[in-house]
């Protein structure tokens, strides 16, 4: 029996000799697929999508040509403007209402009479096409963008692309002021010679000159997408990014996408949507001990009173958003056939939006910070296009989802991040608070002055403080 059992114990132990290196291989490699796996930075999956009319062709490639554009005008679509303007009916504003009501009517009588008599949309047109224009199609629908390189590289410098991305109610026109700060600095006095951009402006489809989506569902996640196949198509493996208003979320969502494409991303405002216990907790002590709560003193002068500036005043400026979520078809009617009621629309948030003490002010202070001929070129942008309605749908599209459900809603941001915050913003994040989402970030900037519409009001600040980021990661 011995003799028959040993070459059994012996065939076992060679079994053995092979199963238990085989099964510590095994699980070694599971731990460190686990260990890794914990570290492997989550991405939004790019995925694909169709926003043209109708079913997405079967066959047939997309067509991918880059086509020039060149914006036109003519003496019918002025004449139109014109007989508009000249039928328009006002309510007398309450006395001492300033613009507590929204836009007073006294002081829209000015503006539409400077419309009317003095402001040449021809000219404003060769303003506009002073930079080149391009279209191209992209899922269905045509993606309007300006591409502005640099007349002069100094030698040895690189030229380092930026997207630019607009919010509502502005569109591309926002960049033109910004625009040779950052293609030419040296020319305009900024001596940052090492730095050199040659400037991606798209305009959000539905705005402006970008077709709008012909299908439901159109976020900021599928506009991600479409700019990211806009910097391929124009041949950029890596690329900066810049965006305030809609343009942060949606340059956010692109670092979220393809962090290896992007190589930094700079926002003058970011939106925070998870806040925790720690958030409350950091709420109520930060007006009385900010340094424990991780605040500093500008956060918490920015901050508080907290509810006045948190809440009442977002309460106060946020009405338009509740109407574009849920009903924009109904508001956008009146707006789309009446020029008189678009820009007092639009041109409202250019005054609260820029500084909220301009509430107090007859004429809304715009042209403390604006000139007419700038604020009214925006409005006809919106005008000629026919596009405040598909604009106000974006928000409807965006903000009637679960914040919690969305694609992007547990995915943080990993690529080097800057962020310009300023003053007069509607909201105040304090880096402590954007950590919970950048958790890369190289530079945060308490910026002296300025609102909402910063590469609008303030060029030069925002210019230097994009030019200060990008040399910072790129020494990195």
């Amino acid at each position: 029996k011995t003799i028959l059992c040993f070459p059994r114990s012996f065939e076992y132990s060679q079994k053995n000799a092979v199963l238990v290196p085989v099964a510590t291989l095994g699980v070694g490699g599971m731990l460190v697929y686990w260990l890794r796996s914990r570290h492997k930075i989550k991405t939004i999956e790019m995925g694909d999508g169709w926003w043209g009319s109708g079913e997405r062709p079967l066959k047939g490639k997309e067509d991918e040509s880059i086509r020039p554009f060149k914006i036109e005008t003519s003496d019918k679509e002025i004449e139109d403007l014109h007989r508009r303007l000249e039928q328009a009916r006002y309510a007398p504003p309450l006395e001492g209402a300033a613009f507590h009501y929204g836009f007073n009517s006294n002081y829209l009588r000015k503006v539409v009479a400077y419309w009317r008599n003095q402001f040449d949309w021809r000219k404003q047109v060769e303003v506009l096409n002073k930079y080149p224009h391009f279209l191209t199609t992209i899922e269905g629908i045509d993606i309007h963008f300006i591409h502005v390189k640099p007349s002069y590289v100094p030698h040895g410098r690189a030229v380092q692309p930026l997207l630019m991305v607009h919010g509502w109610p502005g569109s591309f026109y926002e960049f033109y002021k910004i625009i040779p700060l950052l293609t030419e600095p040296a020319r305009h006095g900024l001596n940052e010679g090492d730095v050199v951009f040659e400037i991606i402006c798209p305009s959000i489809p539905g705005y402006g000159f970008s077709e709008a989506p012909h299908q439901k569902g159109f976020d900021t996640i599928a506009t991600a997408r479409i700019f990211h196949k806009l910097m391929n198509r124009l041949g950029f493996k890596e690329y900066y990014l810049q965006g305030g208003d809609w343009g942060s979320p949606i340059t956010t969502n692109m670092a979220q996408m393809l962090p290896q494409s992007v190589k930094g991303l700079h926002l003058n405002v970011i939106f925070v949507r998870r806040h925790g216990l720690g958030t409350m907790i950091s709420v109520m002590l930060g007006a009385y001990v900010p340094w424990l709560v991780g605040l500093t003193r500008e956060d918490a002068q920015r901050m508080y009173p907290f509810i006045q500036k948190n809440i009442y005043e977002i309460l106060r400026e946020s009405g338009y958003l509740h109407i574009q979520a849920t009903k924009p078809d109904t508001a956008g009617c009146g707006l789309n056939d009446s020029p008189v009621g678009l820009a007092a629309y639009i041109l409202e948030k250019f005054s609260t939006w820029t500084d909220k003490s301009f509430l107090n002010k007859d004429d809304g202070g715009l042209e403390s910070k604006y000139s007419l001929d700038e604020l009214l070129t925006n409005v006809m942008i919106y005008w000629v296009t026919s596009s405040i309605v598909s604009s106000m749908r974006y928000y409807k599209e965006n903000l009637s989802k679960d914040p919690s459900q969305t694609a992007d809603a547990r995915v943080g941001v990993h690529v080097p991040t800057g962020i310009a915050a300023f003053p007069q913003e509607l909201m105040h994040i304090p880096p402590a608070w954007a950590k919970k989402i950048f958790r890369n970030i190289i530079t945060y900037s308490y910026m002296p002055r300025g609102g909402h519409f910063a590469a609008f009001e303030e060029p030069k600040l925002l210019a230097q403080d994009i030019m200060e980021f990008v040399r910072k990661v790129e020494k990195l």
